[in-house]
């Protein structure tokens, strides 16, 4: 379950090009002092689909958690037990309070 209104947890949707796969994520956010912009991201559950995505050399994708509009991201590695790491600028996919 979400710790605060900045956080989700469960399903969402990867859309790449014609590619959409659901994976289970883990992500939070908070406005960065530095730049007054939200950041959000957080870890991809393993999947082989999206490992070899990532493989692959595909890095922007949108993000969609059910019927709420799809924002931009951006892939990382896929790291050593196969999640991958997700991360984006900007209101999330989710809905979150922001600080103005």
């Amino acid at each position: 379950m979400p710790d605060t209104d900045a956080d989700y947890a469960g399903e969402i949707l990867i859309l790449a090009g014609d590619t959409q796969l659901p994976a289970q994520a883990r992500l939070a956010g908070q406005v960065e002092p530095v730049d007054g912009r939200f950041h959000w991201g957080g870890r991809l559950a393993p999947g082989r689909e999206l490992a070899e995505l990532v493989r692959a050399g595909r890095r922007g994708v949108r993000v969609r958690i059910g019927d709420g509009p799809a924002r931009e991201a951006t892939l990382g590695e896929v790291d050593p037990w196969g999640g991958v790491r997700l991360r984006g600028t900007g209101p999330p996919p989710w809905a979150a309070q922001q600080a103005d």
